[in-house]
């Protein structure tokens, strides 16, 4: 009886340990497939500045371990990779049904800014009505809005899981003070609200609208966007800050791309650092009487140089409806709209 019940116990621990194993091994080819023939950028050494490695907020922010599902190969008429292998996001380097299948299945929240200050209160309810019919379609979705004219922010039909925030900030007489500050702003309002309420968040520009699909691919640890003016240039057509002086300077002989201040993204604790860092510089600035060339946007372009994006977009997700659309372009997801600057900025 013994012998008989030591062998039954052998044979189901045999068994289990098939079980065991047999997991083990799909679960290894499923990973090293998200690992090879995609890429999660966020896993790689990355330089980072001593003001990121040193500062974090205080409560933890959750991080999906979930991979960019990209797949570079799949288009051969522009670079879907960088030199650090952070995939590059355009039409047909991603399947949509398959990132939405895990993406959503998170119950994530995705966290959205944007500044309607002075007259460019005007454009935020074609950007809200549009983003509402395109932006991150069925997650839960936080937009919040910096106004200096609240009671001008227009109602919108909101779909379920998704709230606007109103928080009333000061106007100014220079549009530059505004795009200066926007840093400063973005930093207080995560420390403050946006840390208990989001995933991930995304930083955009209310004088632009969408078109098409904007979804979790667009989501990564740190997340720029391309410039579309400047996709087909060299560094050295760059309108970086180019003058020593300033916190912003890159050298001549540096630079990866030229990333539109428009659209920024990532984990939002990322955020918070690239936020900060930005602020502090751009006070550094001030102090020394000295105003970077495109102020935020400059500052923007030196800190992802030195901390490396997980992720890049094309100019598919910021194009600039001047500009004739090109073959390399498929679909516009998101444009700044064609205005009269002169009309809506202050000092110009």
């Amino acid at each position: 009886m013994s012998f008989s019940s030591n062998v039954k116990q052998l044979v189901l621990l045999l068994i289990v340990g098939i079980f065991l194993l047999l997991g083990y091994v799909h679960y290894s080819f499923f990973n090293e497939r998200l690992n090879g023939v995609w890429f999660e950028a966020s896993n790689r050494d990355i330089p980072v500045d001593e003001d990121q490695r040193n500062t974090s907020l205080s409560k933890p922010i959750f991080r999906s371990r979930v991979q960019n599902l990209v797949s570079p190969e799949s288009r051969t008429d522009v670079m879907a990779v960088t030199p650090w292998l952070a995939p590059i996001i355009w039409e047909g380097t991603f399947d949509p049904d398959l990132i939405d299948i895990i993406y959503k299945s998170m119950n994530l929240t995705i966290a959205t800014t944007v500044f309607a200050v002075g007259k460019y209160v005007r454009f935020l309810r074609d950007f809200l009505e549009t983003a509402e019919k395109h932006f991150m379609v069925d997650f839960n979705v936080r937009y919040y809005v910096f106004t200096d004219r609240p009671d001008d922010v227009p109602s919108v039909n909101m779909s379920q899981g998704r709230h606007l925030s109103v928080i009333q900030v000061p106007g100014s007489n220079r549009w530059q003070e505004i795009s200066a500050r926007r840093m400063e702003i973005i930093q207080t309002a995560i420390e403050r609200q946006i840390s208990r309420e989001a995933d991930y968040i995304f930083c955009l520009d209310v004088d632009s609208k969408f078109h098409a699909r904007w979804g979790a691919e667009s989501l990564g640890r740190l997340v720029a966007v391309i410039h579309p003016w400047f996709y087909q240039a060299t560094r050295d057509h760059f309108t970086y800050e180019r003058r020593p002086a300033s916190t912003a300077y890159i050298p001549m002989d540096e630079g990866d791309y030229y990333y539109a201040g428009a659209v920024f993204g990532g984990f939002v604790e990322d955020v918070y650092t690239l936020a900060k860092v930005c602020r502090n510089q751009l006070e550094e600035d001030a102090r020394n009487s000295i105003e970077a060339a495109w102020q935020e946007e400059s500052h923007l372009n030196r800190y992802l140089l030195y901390n490396k994006p997980s992720k890049l977009l094309s100019p598919e997700y910021q194009w600039d409806d001047t500009k004739t659309k090109t073959n390399e372009v498929k679909v516009i997801r998101f444009s700044t709209v064609i205005k009269n600057y002169a009309e809506i900025r202050p000092n110009v």
